[in-house]
């Protein structure tokens, strides 16, 4: 997928790095040898559903029809929804892939869905699928399971409009990095001593004079800013400077048209002027927020149709004009300030009051906490009397075999042995060893019978 095709797509996906539309022209012989370059991976557009739109315009950019109209198309054909009838003639193989693209799409907002409502707790709600996928603009919700000429539509109504806000979101998101950096700062100071508070805002003044001496910034896309780039970056006399070669060799792609990156590659070399990653004084938020509001510039003063994608013809009408010649300096971000005092108040409210929800939170996870562990030391009680329970249940198990005559046992059944009388001793010997007591014959008045004798040799006649 290339990124020209995203910008033709939208209007506004202006990524990086395309595949030029022209394959018939030849390179020229000094690059006919050049190893070819790995092409690096598209930049994430930021959008929630990136993903499907990248694959959606991959497996369209697989039909030659459609690749052919899309790039007889332009702009407003696009928006307008002209392009998307195209899709009842593209391959049935083609339509089969973008109903599989829709329907694993419809299933990832489901789960989504899903997602959030166990985050919030409501996993015994009811889920209307249906009804909460209408949130999602990028789809026709009526129809799940094939993409038609309504979902590219849709796609791309979407794509535009939220890539139109991007920036702002962008810019807001540095304004709140800004008044918090600005929080944190004066947070400090007022923690520290007379003396110490003088000595760090001293300090910091000095930091901010530091950043200030610096070379002069040229404005961007005027003359002076151009030549700089004609010959510090592309090595080439001032003097000869073109404004037509120039757009050439910066169209790295060679797609016709200058992206928002590669117009944003034109300004390294003023930026380097005010920011050095090696220097602690210098902030890179700042500096990339400073590369934006640059190409912002530029873009009003040349993209003339607004498509976000900078053409030569813009580009030589831009050069003619009059503002082109301005040798004005530039004004960076530290020296406008993004925020006023009143909207630093109010941002310092909302910490304040998300500082108090969260120390509440906390304080009702401490609770939580301190129950699960009275609550672990009762379970771990209850084990130790149903252990106890079933060592006493186990001896009385035994206690019958003492009664019978056997030696007690002890709780882990080992044998306990004691002193015993002797008549218990008698009673204890093995049943061959003890004499049955003959009771004595009872007198009829005549002689009992005489007992041959015992062991008596006998005598032979």
């Amino acid at each position: 997928m290339t990124v020209s095709r995203l910008i033709q797509w939208s209007a506004l996906l202006a990524l990086a790095w395309s595949v030029p539309i022209d394959r018939n022209v030849k390179p020229a012989a000094a690059e006919e040898n050049k190893p070819a370059e790995e092409t690096p991976e598209t930049q994430d557009t930021g959008l929630y559903y990136d993903r499907y739109l990248r694959e959606v315009i991959d497996v369209l950019e697989t039909d030659s029809h459609f690749r052919e109209k899309l790039q007889a198309a332009n702009a407003d054909d696009i928006k307008s929804g002209k392009l998307s009838k195209e899709l009842d003639f593209v391959g049935h193989h083609i339509r089969s892939k973008l109903d599989e693209l829709k329907r694993q799409e419809v299933s990832r907002l489901r789960m989504l869905i899903k997602a959030k409502m166990d985050a919030t707790a409501q996993q015994n709600v009811q889920m209307d699928h249906a009804g909460l996928l209408k949130q999602f603009e990028h789809l026709d919700q009526q129809n799940q399971q094939t993409f038609e000429a309504k979902d590219l539509e849709l796609l791309i109504e979407t794509a535009t409009r939220d890539l139109e806000s991007y920036d702002s979101a962008r810019h807001e998101e540095f304004k709140r990095y800004e008044m918090l950096k600005e929080h944190e700062r004066r947070e400090y100071l007022r923690s520290l001593e007379q003396e110490k508070r003088e000595s760090e805002e001293k300090r910091e003044e000095e930091r901010k004079q530091r950043h200030r001496e610096h070379p002069k910034i040229n404005v961007p896309g005027s003359r002076d800013q151009l030549k700089k780039v004609w010959e510090e970056t592309d090595g080439l006399d001032p003097q000869e400077f073109n404004p037509k070669t120039f757009f050439k060799l910066h169209d790295s792609n060679g797609d016709g048209v200058l992206d928002e990156q590669e117009l944003e590659a034109l300004f390294t070399k003023e930026l380097e002027k005010v920011y050095d990653p090696k220097n602690e004084d210098d902030d890179m938020t700042e500096m990339e927020e400073e590369r934006l509001r640059m190409r912002e510039h530029v873009m009003r003063n040349v993209d003339a149709n607004h498509d976000r994608l900078v053409t030569l013809e813009e580009f030589l009408k831009s050069t003619e004009r009059k503002d082109f010649a301005n040798t004005d300096e530039w004004e960076t971000v530290d020296e406008k300030p993004v925020y006023t005092e009143e909207e630093l108040k109010q941002f310092e409210a909302e910490l304040t009051a998300q500082e108090a929800e969260l120390g509440k939170r906390a304080e009702e996870l401490k609770r939580e906490h301190e129950d699960l562990k009275e609550r672990e030391r009762e379970l771990e009680l209850q084990k130790k009397e149903y252990q106890q329970a079933v060592i006493q249940m186990a001896q009385k198990q035994k206690a019958p075999q003492a009664v019978e005559g056997q030696p007690p046992s002890g709780p882990n059944g080992e044998l306990q042995f004691h002193g015993e009388s002797k008549g218990a001793a008698e009673n204890s010997l093995p049943v061959e060893e003890k004499k049955p007591v003959e009771a004595a014959p009872v007198s009829d008045g005549n002689p009992p019978p005489a007992e041959p004798p015992q062991n008596q040799p006998q005598q032979t006649p």
